[in-house]
């Protein structure tokens, strides 16, 4: 079903999309302006938003956080949504979904050896229903999508553009398609329920950040942001406009200003919410009686275009 939550949206779905393919987007544009000296992901500042401590744990600590099964079937559906557009339209079926799945599980944690301690040695039966419920959330897509009427532009890309004159932003992009009149539409897989509030804004924030990137960098407003959520077969699309985009800009601008200034003052405060029954690292939060590692010293001002605290998050990872 298509959400009435963001109405009088034009409808893209059943339009054939074009197979162009524009060029693959660098991780790091080849000639930056000299004054470019951070970067930021949508990830790292939906972090700042959400908590500032939780920020500063993952991004300037550094603190490692073990996967959640959560987190790793959205990574394993997000893998096999990339997968089925590789075969022939005609064969994007629910059967050959469901055939990657546990072929991309098997390439997952060869790549990611950290996935294997998800379920305990030997333990086939919790690995069989781990995979059949991603097998159930391809399922559901099927039922918002016709994959064999889409050829997307890109999949899976990484996207960047400078802000400001010296803020690098950049993120990944689940989907991208084009449209025979060149019109854009971003889509973004979402592996959890139906969308609340919390959550709703934290991924439409994640993908104006991208309509801000492909305005700066192409020149054209995306026509509709989307958002598939899987489990619950719903569609939620959100068409934003230049202004928006403007003012969005600023924010993302202001966001950073905050950063560095709370990184300067070793001050990142803590902002509990709904969103903390979720935190890997509540027993390190004074919210709830702990108490967060010295601040880090650097002994070497680190390249902030590589610096770990502004890498995007891998795709599916934040599901």
């Amino acid at each position: 079903m298509v959400s009435d939550r963001w109405p009088n949206l034009p409808d893209m779905t059943a339009e054939p999309v074009t197979t162009q393919q524009p060029e693959p987007s660098p991780e790091v544009p080849a000639e930056l302006p000299a004054t470019v000296r951070a970067s930021l992901s949508p990830s790292r500042a939906a972090d700042f938003k959400t908590c500032p401590l939780l920020y500063r744990f993952r991004s300037i600590d550094r603190l490692p956080e073990r996967p959640t099964v959560e987190q790793a079937r959205g990574t394993l559906v997000h893998a096999v949504l990339e997968r089925l557009f590789d075969l022939p339209a005609t064969g994007r079926t629910p059967d050959a979904a469901g055939d990657l799945v546990s072929p991309q599980w098997d390439r997952l944690v060869t790549e990611q050896p950290e996935l294997s301690g998800l379920f305990a040695d030997g333990d086939e039966q919790a690995t069989a229903a781990f995979l059949r419920s991603a097998a159930g959330l391809l399922e559901g897509y099927f039922t918002v999508e016709d994959p064999r009427r889409l050829e997307p532009a890109e999949r899976e890309s990484l996207i960047s553009a400078v802000v400001d004159g010296e803020l690098l932003i950049r993120g990944y992009l689940d989907r991208l398609d084009v449209a025979p009149d060149g019109a854009l539409r971003v889509v973004d897989y979402k592996t959890g329920g139906a969308p609340r509030e919390a959550f709703e804004a934290r991924a439409l924030f994640q993908l104006k950040f991208y309509a801000l990137v492909l305005w700066r960098t192409r020149g054209v407003v995306p026509r509709v942001l989307r958002l598939l959520y899987l489990k619950d077969a719903e569609v939620c699309d959100y068409a934003p406009d230049a202004e928006e985009l403007v003012r969005f800009e600023r924010t993302v601008v202001a966001l950073w200003r905050a950063i560095e200034a709370a990184t300067a003052a070793q001050d990142f405060r803590p902002r509990p919410s709904r969103l903390c029954d979720w935190c890997s690292h509540q027993a390190l939060c004074p919210s709830y009686g702990g108490t967060p590692p010295p601040f880090p010293v650097r002994v070497a001002t680190p390249d902030p275009l590589r610096d770990a605290r502004t890498t995007p998050v891998p795709p599916g990872a934040d599901e």
